[in-house]
């Protein structure tokens, strides 16, 4: 068989026989090779894989998202992330109880949440936020940075994200769907738009950390640590086997 391609996505099948092996974003189940990410299927002589498109945003177990209420169950919210399907947010899942005819009053149509994945079926994506710094979100900014600039954005264990915070005073909690919440005073918001935006620009180059702490000090602000990330929601830069807490 020649090389062919097409546009998958998680749990579509992309060809069936035991004569298929499965790579990179793929798996067996039963005969058939079936799509364990969003991507492009290539099948080259017998090997199965699926590359990510450049840019795509795939959910794992554990990341932080955010996303906004489009639909809603008589048991749970579907949440618009950017990924190829929509999350669901159980009613079991929230902090509080809520009775079922009075979900509208606790998340509505087109308000935006931070929320946990704990589980990616072929069915779709479960979330929750049961845990604290999850939940609606209410002021601030949202930007849409793109899932392949959030490592960057984060860094290696939260270092950019903590100088960023030390510097504006502001909260930031960063979703792997590639968008930022970012929330203080304006003028702390505007700040860290503008760094988290020259981060996005000079994602690809070496030495960041020192470009970023040079454009910093060259807003008028001081490099300042911090102790802790707000509520540990914006630190999971690879977090691919967390569990629900």
């Amino acid at each position: 068989m020649k090389n062919t391609r097409q546009i998958v996505i998680p749990g579509e099948e992309i060809v069936s026989g035991n004569e298929f092996l499965p790579g990179e974003g793929a798996y067996r189940d039963g005969e058939a090779v079936v799509a364990e990410r969003f991507g492009i299927a290539n099948i080259s002589e017998k090997h199965v894989r699926v590359v990510p498109v450049s840019g795509a945003y795939y959910p794992r177990r554990g990341n932080t998202i955010i996303g906004t209420i489009v639909d809603i169950t008589f048991n749970g919210w579907l949440i618009d992330f950017g990924g190829a399907q929509n999350a669901f947010l159980p009613v079991s899942e929230v902090p509080r109880y809520i009775n079922r005819n009075e979900l509208r009053d606790f998340l509505d149509f087109g308000e935006t949440v931070i929320v946990k994945v704990w589980d990616v079926k072929s069915r779709g994506t479960d979330a929750s936020m049961k845990m604290r710094g999850f939940g609606k979100i209410e002021g601030g900014l949202i930007l849409n940075v793109g899932p392949n600039k959030v490592p960057r954005i984060i860094g290696k264990e939260g270092s950019m994200v903590k100088m960023i915070k030390g510097a504006t005073g502001c909260s930031i909690t960063v979703g792997q769907n590639g968008k930022v919440w970012i929330k203080g005073t304006i003028e702390g918001e505007l700040a860290t738009k503008k760094i988290i935006e020259f981060i996005v620009e000079n994602a690809t180059i070496a030495g960041l950390t020192e470009k970023v702490e040079k454009f910093i000090t060259g807003l008028g602000m001081k490099i300042e640590e911090v102790e802790a990330i707000a509520e540990d929601t914006d630190v999971e830069e690879e977090n691919t086997e967390g569990d629900k807490e």
